[in-house]
């Protein structure tokens, strides 16, 4: 059964003709994933079709649970047949999920398998077909970069990461994509344990070698290692946030909230508003001052499942969509930089679907005219990343701002499979335009609109991030 086919989401002659013949061949620039730099660095070869595809994959974790699937079969003990075959008989349950959609599209690109639904029936036929073609160069951790047309990947990385893996990567000439660090230091603000906190403090002084007994410590060893990045590639910045921090402070009261944390006493709610405030600047200011992207992912409540969470850890499915009212903090922090002509590049992704509207009007608010699209309103992000969630996002920044010069699509994931998710937002995209033109809501001119396509697609990344794309 063919049901991925070539016209997948392309309803009208029009939008055939945009995806094949603009979208379908531009490469790719994932400018944010969580790829682990040494998959990428030693060039791995996969086991099999679990480790590439179940492993860390918390979309399918859900599903499986949803579906009363043992959690062995998850993250247990399990062996990787017996947690691929359960994850086969969860497929068919998974209808109007995107993750249904999802499968097939990796099954097809790059497996080539069109012939089948996945399910229980056909779980070890599969199963030999793609581990066949897994232990192949072409199927390596580089191979399906390669494949996927991949010219740049920028991975999320911690100011203590040492960014072996990134130097291995550059110093390899054979290797024709490129993969840049992001600077992520989400660690360096969490500040509602005291002993967590220091714990990572001290990582952080002995990575930068620095003593940080002050805040003034604390700022030099994160501008230090700032400086590395910096020296190794890194030109964004990214920060996962509950919801916006912009509370008034003084520096002599982050001084102090720091050395109380520092000799190990617990901060007040306020305390921690004010320090995660401050932190937000500063970084804002690194950021500004060297002519990166900063990004700021907001919404998600994380570790929803006490339990679990001291069984399996951060990471692993029990998150959800948050509901924070954050507009006018948001205003507050972009306007306390604004003032200061210290905004650097922003891209600001929202998780609750109600805030799209808010988001496609902030963000004009600080166009400058300095570059285009210079503030972005990020593309639909974790469950969001679906044909409802994209739509929405390209609906509002359509209404509400310049589509036009929006940086598209990202894959956010720990997969070497998920670059299908640009081949779904580019047929999505190309779906929208496509009746858009049949109903003459935009001009039926297949070039001009195919030239818009094709920049959303990989131009305007290409020209918006301060980075060199290979050729």
């Amino acid at each position: 059964m063919n049901f991925i086919h070539d016209d997948f989401l392309l309803d009208t002659e029009q939008a055939k003709e945009l995806y094949h013949n603009y979208a379908k061949q531009m490469p790719i620039i994932d400018y944010h994933c969580h790829l682990p730099p040494e998959q990428v660095g030693d060039n791995k070869q996969f086991r099999n079709l679990t480790e590439v595809w179940l492993a860390g994959d918390h979309y399918k974790w859900r599903a499986m649970r949803s579906n009363g699937v043992d959690e062995r079969y998850c993250t247990g003990d399990a062996s990787d047949y017996e947690k691929f075959e359960q994850w086969c008989a969860t497929v068919p349950y998974t209808l109007r999920n995107p993750l249904y959609h999802w499968t097939h599209l990796e099954l097809r690109k790059p497996f080539g398998i069109t012939d089948r639904l996945l399910d229980s029936s056909n779980a070890k036929r599969t199963w030999d077909q793609c581990n066949e073609l897994l232990a192949t160069p072409e199927f390596s951790a580089r191979g399906l970069m390669t494949q996927a047309n991949v010219k740049m990947v920028c991975t999320t990385d911690d100011p203590i990461h040492d960014l072996a893996h990134h130097k291995k990567v550059a110093a390899d000439s054979s290797f024709k994509s490129a993969m840049l660090p992001t600077w992520r230091p989400d660690r360096a603000m969490a500040v509602e344990s005291a002993v967590a906190y220091n714990k990572y403090i001290d990582r952080l002084a002995v990575v930068a070698d620095i003593n940080i007994s002050t805040f003034d410590d604390l700022m030099a060893a994160l501008n230090k290692r700032h400086d590395y990045f910096h020296e190794n590639g890194c030109r964004l910045s990214d920060h996962g946030l509950e919801t916006v921090y912009a509370a008034d402070y003084t520096e002599a009261e982050i001084k102090t909230i720091f050395a109380k944390i520092r000799g190990g006493n617990e901060l007040d709610a306020t305390e921690i508003e004010k320090f995660q405030s401050a932190m937000m600047v500063e970084f804002a200011f690194q950021d500004h001052a060297k002519g990166w992207v900063q990004q700021f992912h907001i919404g998600a409540i994380r570790n929803n499942n006490p339990r679990l969470f001291r069984t399996l850890g951060a990471d692993t499915g029990f998150d959800s969509i948050g509901d924070h009212n954050y507009a006018k903090p948001l205003a507050k922090f972009l306007g306390r930089l604004d003032n200061e002509n210290r905004l650097a590049k922003t891209i600001i992704y929202n998780l609750n679907p109600r805030d799209n509207e808010m988001i496609g009007t902030m963000i004009g608010n600080f166009q400058d005219g300095s570059s285009a699209g210079k503030i972005q309103f990020g593309s639909g992000w974790w469950f969001l990343d679906q044909m409802e969630g994209m739509t929405r996002q390209i609906e509002a920044l359509s209404q509400l701002g310049l589509l036009s010069r929006f940086v598209g699509m990202l894959t956010d994931s720990r997969s070497f499979l998920s670059y299908s998710r640009h081949e779904y937002f580019r047929r999505i995209l190309c779906g929208i335009f496509g009746r858009d033109m049949a109903k003459g809501l935009v001009p039926n001119d297949t070039k001009m609109v195919g030239k818009m396509i094709q920049d959303i697609s990989f131009n305007n990344a290409k020209n918006y991030f301060p980075f060199k794309v290979p050729e």
